[in-house]
């Protein structure tokens, strides 16, 4: 016989499970006194549970498998719910385990007690109260094979005190072997038809092909055919964006560069496409006076959800790089294809660009910023990206060289998880440069993990983008015609802030002085945060683009 939270890490064991992220509370005594005699698993001790899952679901992103993260009951418990859901929407996979008071025998009434199987419903996959020890080695390997299956994401398990105490003779179960399966030779056909015969086709790259990990293929299908391509934010780095028929992401709603380009085609062949981020291009229905714009393709492991602006009229579906495969083996390249004006509209954007990203201002232009961080950052280096308007800046004018080097969240777009994604990412890539970009507000909704950074020794440059507001929203106030009212707030000292933690602290004074810390910061070991003021006051004048007034080529 054994005990049942025993039972429960050797089930996580036998998943492959390397760390669970978490704040344990007195309902998983058991499961950590478990815990405690893993060989396989470490636990990551963190000072909030909304970090724990960050860093959880940023496991999952980084290596497809599923991040695990601890914690007790009640308040524990709902301060995993930013955390799912930004799990859930982003495509991570991630299992929470949380506990709960006994469910035999309860000698406390109603106290912390909440239904969190039916809090977590409406934003995981999977969630499920362990009634029996008996049935642990089916349930954690569904909730493991469910965070991971297309599209992956969030999973919740239940564990109560008396049944992690209880004795058992089930044992682990092994994960089965499962391939996705391959797209249907006429759906295929289809596609490769509706391309040769267009005139100016296009790629857009979406979310599920950065976690189907299809970079190789998807180079050698551009190289064969041409055809130009641009990436939605999530979709960043899945082809090197140096590459010269790269036409820049979708970071903006609509207007934007990019956006010109795709109007600019007869033939959008969209790759991995989640409707979670805003649309890249928007359908239209044809009407008596409206012709119905572009022929849409979808190529994905799941078929299209139909929402009013996305209806494709050829789908093919399957393993993403396997469907990618077949059309390169056969598509004929067209000769007569057009992708001047496409290509115009990406130099007009390098030639509008280049002259920001000189800017010298103090406090910093968000241009200038994005080149000098792009400058010092590795070819492997990751940056991470909390959510406020530098995103935006850093989506459109970074460039991406390869897959999940530009970790941001376009799904929850939700604030705090910036730092907790780059400690993630230092943690399992030491040798490789990590940066965390957050803006003030959103650094401090989870800035108390620099002491986990700090204890875990790794080695992470933060850079707080400080406006001394919630500059995004007044930035929309402002556009709005409301007054600017209600987003500003006073910021403690970071650098001092940082030195309490045993971090490194740092304050640029200019533009200069930036360049020559984030340099001497990468060449250093330790947390290193740098306090960075900005200037986001030409905000309008950069992102309002009127195309016609900045290229002569167009």
């Amino acid at each position: 016989m054994t005990k049942a939270s025993d039972l429960f890490i050797q089930c996580l064991e036998q998943e492959g499970v390397e760390y669970i992220f978490g704040v344990p509370g007195e309902e998983n005594l058991d499961f950590l006194d478990s815990l405690s005699r893993s060989k396989q698993i470490k636990l990551i001790l963190t000072r909030h549970e909304q970090g724990a899952g960050f860093m959880a679901a940023t496991y999952g992103r980084h290596t497809g498998k599923t991040g695990v993260c601890l914690a007790t009951l009640g308040p524990g418990a709902t301060n995993f719910v930013t955390a799912a859901a930004y799990a859930q929407l982003g495509g991570m996979p991630m299992l929470m385990i949380t506990g709960q008071k006994p469910i035999k025998k309860s000698k406390q009434g109603r106290f912390q007690i909440l239904d969190v199987v039916r809090m977590m419903g409406p934003i995981t996959k999977f969630t499920h109260q362990m009634a029996s020890s008996d049935n642990i080695p089916s349930r954690v390997r569904e909730a493991i094979r469910l965070a991971e299956e297309e599209k992956p994401g969030a999973t919740h398990i239940e564990l109560p005190e008396d049944i992690a105490d209880e004795q058992t003779d089930s044992v682990p179960l092994t994960p089965s072997q499962v391939r996705r399966p391959t797209a249907d030779a006429k759906s295929v056909r289809a596609a490769v038809t509706q391309i040769e015969q267009a005139k100016s086709p296009v790629l857009v790259i979406g979310a599920g092909a950065n976690r189907s990990m299809t970079s190789r293929m998807l180079m050698q299908f551009i190289e064969k055919t041409g055809i130009p391509f641009l990436t939605t934010q999530l979709g960043k780095g899945v082809v090197d964006e140096r590459h010269p028929k790269f036409l820049g992401c979708a970071a903006l709603s609509s207007g934007d560069f990019v956006h010109r380009a795709v109007e600019a085609s007869d033939c959008i062949i969209n790759i991995g496409h989640d409707v979670i981020e805003k649309p890249p291009f928007f359908m239209r229905q044809k009407t008596p006076d409206m012709d119905a714009g572009p022929t849409v393709i979808h190529i994905s492991t799941r078929t299209a959800e139909v929402d009013p602006v996305y209806f494709p009229h050829i789908e093919v579906i399957g393993d993403i790089a396997n469907a990618m495969w077949q059309i390169k083996q056969d598509i004929v390249p067209n000769g007569g294809w057009k992708f001047d004006h496409m290509l115009a509209f990406r130099q007009a954007e390098v030639d509008h660009t280049t002259p920001l990203e000189q800017d010298a201002r103090f406090p910093i232009f968000p241009p200038y910023l994005v080149r000098a961080v792009r400058d010092v950052m590795p070819e492997d280096g990751i940056i991470c990206l909390d959510n406020g308007i530098y995103k935006i800046w850093f989506a459109r004018g970074y460039t991406a060289y390869r897959p999940n080097t530009v970790l941001l969240d376009n799904a929850l777009a939700t604030m705090g998880a910036g730092l907790p994604s780059a400690m993630m990412s230092a943690m399992l890539y030491p040798e490789r440069r990590v940066m965390a970009i957050c803006g003030d507000g959103g650094f401090m909704m989870n800035s108390q993990e620099m002491e986990t950074a700090v204890r875990l020794g790794l080695n992470l440059t933060i850079l707080i983008l400080n406006d001394n507001s919630y500059g995004m929203i007044r930035w929309k106030q402002a556009n709005m015609g409301f007054q600017d009212w209600g987003l500003s707030y006073g910021n403690p000292d970071f650098v001092k802030y940082a030195e309490s933690y045993g971090a490194h602290g740092h304050r640029v004074t200019s533009a200069e002085h930036l360049k020559q810390l984030l340099a001497e910061t990468g060449a250093s070991k330790g947390v290193h945060l740098i306090e960075v003021p900005v200037d986001y006051s030409e905000n309008d004048q950069i992102l309002n683009i009127d195309i016609k007034t900045l290229s002569k080529n167009l």
